[in-house]
């Protein structure tokens, strides 16, 4: 979708907040993973979904891509950029092994 990949990464904050628990691997080991990928450009750590305008505007974001479980959530900020929701891949979420992890 574009030249340079800049990913937001969620601050363990910020997932306590929206998931009501711990991520299973801390924001710095999230940011080295995604950090090591040869298609990612480079990683911020996320604070606050408030803050997703600042964060176009300081990575000059042509595209925001989100999943599409987000659908709607964020066309408001289609006066700053092209807003883009990607289909989800099927049982690899976190969430998701998780739950089937849970019921085993």
């Amino acid at each position: 979708m574009g030249d340079c990949l800049w990913v937001g990464v969620s601050s363990d904050a910020l997932n306590m907040a929206k998931k009501g628990r711990a991520p299973i691997y801390s924001e710095e080991e999230r940011l080295e993973i995604l950090a090591g990928l040869k298609c990612v450009d480079g990683v911020f750590l996320e604070e606050s979904l408030e803050l997703k305008a600042d964060y176009i505007k300081r990575y000059e974001a042509n595209i925001l891509v989100m999943g599409d479980d987000w659908k709607g959530k964020f066309d408001h900020y289609s006066d700053l950029c092209e807003v883009v929701y990607l289909s989800r891949t099927p049982s690899i979420s976190t969430t998701e092994v998780i739950e089937r992890i849970q019921t085993c």
